[in-house]
């Protein structure tokens, strides 16, 4: 089997192209300006995701095409390039998809569709999407941009994530590392709800999503576990020997800093170390349900995230990231 990834130098991307190496798969990747790991193992092609030349030489002979490109939520960010790389570059994943004779295309979008979930609500793949955040809208675009394809005949599954975390991931590391500093500061309560998956198990439902996925569906691969943001706070100070945090700021306060330190850091081209996008996690319970996952793909996830933080902590350990 052939597989084209988009965001192959990404943290999902790398795993799961270790994953499909060990699998005996021959995989292409779209390098834009970082490059993949096992690059003596795995064919790049260099260009945008919006670039149609690449695309297209990627796509190529390929049986099953890996969307994973994708702009995250940094404050420096704006949303027409939120806009550009999320949905125009998943537009133009489907349509060099479609010229090339249209293989399987696993396209992976993002909890953030939902927004914020009602309390005492869990998200199905039916659930309503209620965006909020820029990087919300545009996924959303994207995501509905795939599920027309797939409408329009292509062969299309989408997956959306839980919160995902483990070795190598530079945006949950943040928080990581910010616990396992000391006692620290809390923005809200934590009262969010999450659902966190170790991305071994996530690629494993990726990969599951691709063989077994029907057409034109919508998966949730995401931890077993629906826990507060507080708790998986908790759980990171406990794995790193540290005590919780002593002091929370007020949700009110904490959304105010962030608009201050998003126009104060803007000017600068830094990212603020508290903006709305962050706050997010705290604020926005995004839990999703794996029944449909489980029924029809066969996924179980096997690492709880006790067991999965203790592991990501001792990688960054053993790695100079703490």
């Amino acid at each position: 089997m052939r597989a084209f990834l988009t965001g192959g130098s990404g943290f999902i991307g790398r795993h799961l192209i270790e994953a499909l190496l060990a699998e005996g798969w021959s995989v292409t990747a779209l390098v834009h300006r970082s490059p993949v790991p096992d690059a003596g193992k795995v064919e790049a092609v260099n260009g945008d995701i919006t670039d149609a030349g690449a695309l297209a030489a990627g796509i190529k002979g390929a049986d099953v095409v890996f969307h994973l490109a994708s702009a995250l939520g940094g404050s420096l960010i704006g949303r027409r390039e939120f806009f550009r790389i999320n949905a125009s570059g998943t537009r133009a994943v489907l349509e060099a998809a479609r010229r090339a004779g249209g293989p399987r295309i696993l396209h992976v979008s993002s909890a953030g569709v939902f927004g914020r979930v009602r309390e005492g609500e869990v998200a199905g793949e039916d659930s309503p999407a209620r965006p909020i955040l820029a990087y919300d809208h545009a996924k959303l675009a994207g995501e509905k941009a795939a599920m027309e394809a797939a409408t329009a005949g292509m062969d299309v599954v989408v997956v959306r994530p839980g919160w995902a975390y483990g070795p190598g991931d530079r945006r949950t590391f943040k928080l990581i590392r910010m616990v396992a500093a000391g006692p620290s500061v809390m923005a809200t309560r934590g009262a969010a709800r999450q659902t966190p998956v170790h991305v071994s198990d996530l690629v494993k439902g990726v990969l599951l999503a691709a063989a077994r996925g029907r057409k034109g569906e919508a998966y949730h691969l995401a931890g077993a576990q629906i826990m507060t943001a507080d708790a998986i706070v908790r759980a990171i100070a406990a794995a790193a020997g540290r005590p919780p945090a002593r002091v929370r700021l007020p949700g009110w306060l904490a959304q105010a800093a962030a608009l201050v330190l998003e126009g104060a850091c803007r000017p600068l081209r830094r990212e603020p170390p508290l903006s709305r996008s962050k706050l997010s996690f705290f604020l926005d319970s995004k839990p999703l349900s794996i029944d449909k996952a489980r029924r029809e793909l066969g996924f179980r996830p096997a690492v709880d995230f006790e067991a999965g933080i203790r592991m990501t902590l001792d990688w960054y350990r053993e790695n100079g990231w703490l």
